[in-house]
Order: C-alpha cells, then sequence, then structure tokens
C-alpha cells in the first residue's frame, strides 16, 4: 500500500475534499484488493424488492417491464447499513502544530468514510456540531446523497463550544429503528463519563459506535525550548507553563484522560482509536472496514 496517499501532509495539498476522499479510499482498498479478510467485490449476487428511499440507480427495469414489480439489484459485500458520520465542530479542533488542523484531519476521515460507504452502497449522512446541531444530512442512499454529504463536510468549519448533549439527543430522537454505525470524530476535550454516558444510549438502538480521538501531536507530546502561555481556544483561559510541566505534569493528564476514555468507551461496548493529525489514515479507515463487514 502506499502510505503517500494516506498522508496528511501530502492530502493538504488537495484542495478538492472529494478528490481527498477518493484519492485515500482508491490508494486504501487497492492494498486490500486481494485480501481474504477484506472485500470489494461489486459483483453481481441476487434481487430484492424496492423498499422506499432506495436509489433508483439500481433499480432494473427490465424485470419491472416484464412483471411490474420494481427489484433492486443486490450485490456481494452489500450491507445496506446506515453510516451516520458525527463530526466535531467546536473552536478546539481547529488547533494543529504543523500543516494539518485537527478540523482538516477529520474532515480527511469523515470524507473518506462517507466515500467507502457510497462504493458499497450504504445509505451514509452527516451530523456537525459544536453545542448546537450546524448541520445535518440524513443517512440516504438515495441520487445526489453523497454530494450532499461531501458538501456539509467540507463547508463545516470550527464554531464553540463543544457540547455532546445537544448533537445527540439530536441524532437519537430522529434514529430508526434500522440498525446501523454511528462514527463519532472529535478531539473529546470533555470528561471521559460525560462523554460516554452522552454517546453510549446509541448502542441501545442495535449501532455500532465507533470512537475516532483526534489530537495534535503537540497534544500528545507537548515539546517546548522555554516557558510557553497556552490559550483554551474555547474557554479563552490562559496557562503559564513551563517544560518541565509538559513533559511531567501535563503528559501524565493526558495519558490519564486517554485511558479513561478508552476503558469507559469499551465497558459501555464502544470501538475506541486515538489518531494524530500527523499519521496516515489507513488504521481508521481498516477499523471502520472490520466493523462493516462484521456485520454482514
Amino acid at each position: 500500500m502506499d502510505q503517500r496517499y494516506l498522508d496528511p501532509h501530502v492530502l493538504a495539498s488537495i484542495s478538492n475534499l472529494e478528490l481527498v476522499a477518493k484519492t485515500v479510499v482508491d490508494g486504501f482498498i487497492s492494498g486490500l484488493h486481494r485480501s481474504p479478510k477484506f472485500g470489494f467485490s461489486q459483483e453481481f449476487a441476487e434481487y430484492r424488492m424496492y423498499n422506499e428511499g432506495d436509489d433508483l440507480r439500481f433499480v432494473d427495469w427490465n424485470v419491472y417491464a416484464r412483471t411490474e414489480r420494481t427489484y433492486i439489484k443486490r450485490f456481494k459485500g452489500e450491507t445496506n447499513s446506515r453510516l451516520t458520520l458525527l463530526l466535531d465542530g467546536s473552536k478546539s479542533m481547529s488547533y494543529t502544530s504543523h500543516s494539518v488542523t485537527k478540523m482538516d484531519y477529520a474532515k480527511y476521515l469523515c470524507a473518506s468514510l462517507a466515500y467507502m460507504a457510497h462504493q458499497q452502497r450504504d445509505a451514509a449522512g452527516v451530523i456537525v456540531f459544536d453545542d448546537e446541531v450546524r448541520e445535518y444530512v440524513t443517512p440516504s442512499s438515495r441520487a445526489g446523497q453523497f454530494r450532499r454529504t461531501m458538501y456539509a463536510i467540507e463547508n463545516a468549519v470550527p464554531g464553540n463550544r463543544t457540547d455532546f448533549a445537544k448533537p445527540f439527543f439530536h441524532f437519537l430522537s430522529t434514529l430508526r429503528n434500522t440498525r446501523g454505525m454511528a462514527v463519532v470524530v472529535s478531539d473529546f476535550y470533555e470528561d471521559p463519563e460525560t462523554v460516554i454516558k452522552t454517546i453510549e444510549p446509541l448502542r441501545y438502538r442495535g449501532n455500532d459506535v465507533v470512537l475516532f480521538h483526534i489530537l495534535d501531536p503537540q497534544e500528545v507530546r507537548p515539546k517546548f525550548d522555554g516557558p510557553v502561555l497556552l490559550i483554551d481556544s474555547e474557554t479563552g483561559q490562559e496557562l503559564e507553563t513551563s517544560p518541565e510541566y509538559a513533559v511531567q505534569e501535563y503528559r501524565s493528564k493526558i495519558d490519564a484522560h486517554v485511558a479513561a476514555l478508552r476503558q469507559k468507551a469499551q465497558s459501555a461496548g464502544l470501538t475506541y482509536h486515538l489518531h494524530t493529525t500527523d499519521t496516515p489514515l489507513d488504521s481508521a479507515l481498516r477499523e471502520f472496514l472490520m466493523i462493516r463487514q462484521g456485520r454482514s
């Protein structure tokens, strides 16, 4: 697999987010195409009855002409899953210590997952949130859905403080009984117990829930040459810190935060992964694909 297609620094040079997604997913799939564990076959398998909301591109009109019944072509590897991407658009997502912000990285990931879902004929949508729901594209497999989803992702901008309660209540209130996947992409700057208690109810509706924790390398292992004034981008709170604090006390705090989030997520039956914005996207795509194919 050519890691160049998955390197966030390389992707930052591509201005079109849809092209970013295609570059990432095509590069990723090319390395898995012959793997017995990861199948991407779109070979025709069977028919099923048309359901309201299905993409009309897959209707077999020849069968309809003969029988006056509407059937959809199904393909091997197709599960008709529902994917809802929940993208954190809070102000803290604008932080970066290099060429890629946390929001950039989150967009690359969400766009790539949406593109992969589109290729697999899954219904996909997105919720962009900070302390309110800023954009909601309901999961669907209808014509034009991919472009609507990509538009919402591409136009997401860092806004206010994070508040998981309103967006997730909104999601639960509009959730159908159909099982699916909910993927939350955030820097999770919130108390781990609050995060998990808010997100956990999604599991009760039969969803597989994945948390992609996005942090800048400097947030995980900061390196300062001298005293630095840190400013919280969401609250404006200031903290003057030293290299010794960054190496010792801060590192122990961020490690404890990550460990608590991972442990509480796993205890609640949620999948948790930490990614820094300088790392390739393949491990996140691999995790998504394994969970998706486990639903087949």
